[in-house]
């Protein structure tokens, strides 16, 4: 009798998840541990004297962030971030892509001049502004020249520090968006246009007739992904104006940071966050919602 050959498994099936196990494990112990512990601690007393272990209290911190006045106007504070920066994110970048999709000499100088900021440190940008936001800088010395002796208080009045930071928030994101739309536009035929401009669209109307249609779903993306980091920004804020004046230019996240880090009331920190991830999770499936449509995210030309 011919004798049996030994069962041979076949691995090769498992073999991407081998790869993918370490990251997993990672990012199990980093992201989702972390996040479910600190939901659980939402529900808890943990403050002050962190050697002790939690208390459970039930819904007392989500009753007391019901009665928060600090926390609904960081919620304010987080949404006027939103309608101010998120808008013109979405529509500059597509006008400076539009600009600087064309072949000209010296057009890649002009795409790594938009880009730069980008790549600068926060930090470094946060306290270039503040040079140029000081009562002495340069925005204030342009407006003595035109007659206005006073000057501006960029970031010491309430009604406009929070509006100034969003001014640096768009100075430095117009280059990344910039970047995503100009791979958009560099993936339109060059024979919609030409038909177009048979048709009579020259000019600007031609984007407006071939352009906007077909970058719809880099329009979509780039608003959703503006709006989350709109809704997580920090660092912004915790360099140029720590929240003030009077809280008027604090945020969410920032709110979060000031509970966990200065008054130790690492609980209550942990309900504002989960506030702020039910609010990104909204804006995710937003961005579900709208990319339902499989012709919404259909590459142009296909």
């Amino acid at each position: 009798m011919r004798s049996r050959s030994p069962l041979k498994l076949n691995w090769q099936p498992l073999t991407p998840y081998w790869f993918l196990f370490p990251a997993m494990v990672l990012l199990v112990l980093t992201v989702f541990l972390p996040a479910l512990q600190a939901f659980s601690l939402s529900f808890t007393r943990y403050e002050y004297d962190l050697t002790q272990l939690p208390q459970w209290v039930g819904f007392a911190n989500f009753q007391r962030l019901w009665q928060d006045v600090v926390f609904w106007q960081t919620l304010r504070n987080t949404l006027l971030y939103l309608l101010g920066a998120v808008p013109l994110l979405t529509t500059m970048p597509l006008g400076l892509a539009i600009l600087v999709n064309r072949q000209i000499k010296g057009i890649h100088w002009f795409r790594m001049s938009f880009y730069t900021p980008v790549v600068i440190s926060m930090v470094v940008a946060g306290i270039a502004w503040n040079a140029l936001y000081a009562s002495n800088g340069i925005f204030n010395q342009l407006l003595a020249g035109l007659g206005l002796e006073s000057g501006v208080p960029w970031l010491t009045s309430p009604q406009l520090a929070l509006w100034s930071v969003i001014g640096v928030t768009i100075w430095k994101g117009l280059g990344y968006y910039m970047v995503i739309y100009l791979a958009g536009l560099q993936a339109i035929p060059g024979e919609l246009y030409e038909a177009a401009a048979i048709d009579g669209s020259d000019g600007w109307r031609r984007h407006w007739d071939v352009t906007i249609p077909l970058m719809r779903p880099y329009i979509v993306l780039v608003a959703v992904i503006s709006a989350i980091s709109a809704t997580k920004v920090f660092e912004e804020i915790f360099i140029m104006t720590k929240g003030g004046p009077r809280n008027s230019s604090k945020t969410v996240v920032y709110y979060v940071y000031e509970q966990a880090f200065q008054n130790l009331e690492i609980s209550y920190a942990c309900t504002i966050g989960l506030v702020l991830f039910l609010t990104i999770l909204l804006l995710s499936l937003l961005n579900l919602y709208l990319s339902r449509d499989r012709q919404l995210y259909s590459l142009p030309g296909r």
